[in-house]
């Protein structure tokens, strides 16, 4: 009986949180048909099982983490074995222990039709985005106490926001009625296991922490200029929207153009420098931060940058990034002015060698050909890896995005 294993979905990926399974024991699959939602590498993916035959075993519940190459499904090889033919699944008591066992009939079975696929919730309760059910088990929503305001009921993420509010306003915690199994509240304390999304968030940062001897350089810069080619821009209706991620993300890639050791990765005790930009942007969602990774992103205009940054984003926000969206960055810009914070000390995506961070645009007093006067300014700051360059590197790098921004009509002679 061969067992498909959970196969390495992401980088730096040890384990994966099950999300819900799309088959029971007994039913048949097919090659390449998708068996189990689990959530990794900061993504909710489908996962096909490589092989045909008859569900034997299930490797765990929903909630339960497996381990990168330990069994996810046993499955039979579909044969004239009269054994594999006369397959009679576990007993309900059984299955629900955990500890699933394989009996074998002696007499021919009749024909098994396909059940439906389940979810991590009972079927009578209308949840169909892995996102809302991970929301609601975060928050410690019980679905089934919810009256979706979708089509035939369907639960939505905003019903699941509305519910966390409500209990809010009730002054308890989400989950206080459920079991104690769930996050609650117990004296005033709450206590939430970090897992899924947190946990890789948390592995990540904290590797980069410990594995990256960081520096990091910053410069205040005029943004005047480059607002006011914004608004040129953007005043053509018929014109995609231009961001100020774009237009800076593409001073960026110029600038990795002439300073390629921070368009790199630290693998094996090596820096592998390629030529492509694959150009990671921090995006806060509902189930955390992630970074979502545009690969050859020096193939794209201002405006392509634009519209797959717009993109990526929702996808992101809705849960529906795929697992190489999120993986295999060279380079990543967060723009942390958006939470009206001036600057910060980003930590480097691991293992990346370099961040770019982005601060709010504000007005303050400027010299400006030797007069004093308000401009729009902003602060850039780079983080960068010390093994890999020195100052002198990071600082022309952070110099050249300044200037390009400061003088948006200069960079146009490096395009």
């Amino acid at each position: 009986m061969p067992d498909f294993l959970l196969p390495d979905l992401g980088e730096g990926l040890t384990e994966a949180e099950i999300v819900a399974w799309h088959v029971e024991v007994g039913d048949t699959v097919r090659v390449d048909q998708p068996v189990v939602e689990v959530e990794t590498a900061k993504a909710v993916v489908e996962v096909p099982v490589p092989f045909a035959g008859l569900v034997t075993m299930l490797h765990g519940k929903v909630g339960d983490l497996v381990e990168v190459g330990k069994p996810l499904v046993t499955v039979v090889e579909a044969t004239s074995d009269p054994q594999t033919r006369d397959f009679q699944p576990p007993a309900a008591e059984d299955s629900a222990s955990g500890n699933v066992l394989i009996g074998y009939g002696t007499s021919a079975s009749t024909p098994r039709r396909r059940r439906p696929a389940r979810t991590a919730v009972q079927d009578r309760v209308a949840v169909v985005s892995p996102l809302v059910r991970r929301l609601a088990r975060e928050a410690g929503i019980d679905v089934r106490a919810i009256s979706g305001s979708g089509a035939d009921g369907l639960i939505t993420r905003r019903d699941i926001d509305q519910a966390i509010q409500s209990a809010r306003a009730d002054r308890r915690p989400p989950g206080a009625e459920l079991p104690a199994a769930t996050p609650a509240a117990h004296d005033g304390i709450t206590r939430i296991p970090i897992r899924g999304t947190r946990k890789a968030i948390a592995d990540k940062l904290s590797r980069s922490r410990r594995e990256i001897p960081e520096a990091t350089v910053w410069v205040d810069v005029d943004a005047t200029r480059l607002l006011e080619l914004r608004s040129s821009l953007n005043a053509d209706s018929a014109a995609s929207r231009i961001s100020l991620l774009g237009l800076i993300s593409r001073f960026a890639i110029l600038g990795l153009r002439r300073f390629p050791e921070l368009n790199a990765r630290v693998e094996g005790g090596e820096i592998v420098m390629g030529p492509a930009v694959n150009l990671g942007f921090a995006a806060q969602t509902g189930r955390g931060l992630l970074v979502p990774v545009l690969h050859e992103a020096q193939r794209h205009s201002v405006e392509q940058l634009c519209v797959a940054f717009g993109e990526l984003t929702e996808r992101a926000r809705e849960g529906k990034l795929a697992a190489d969206e999120l993986t295999g960055g060279t380079f990543t810009i967060n723009n942390y002015g958006v939470f009206g914070v001036d600057g910060s000390a980003a930590i480097i995506n691991h293992p990346e060698v370099a961040i770019l961070g982005l601060g709010r645009i504000i007005d303050r007093p400027w010299v400006l050909e030797g007069q004093l006067a308000i401009r729009k300014l902003t602060e850039l700051t780079l983080a960068f890896d010390h093994r890999v360059c020195d100052g002198a590197t990071a600082g022309g790098f952070l110099r050249f995005v300044a200037d390009c921004i400061e003088s948006p009509a200069g960079a146009l002679r490096y395009l």
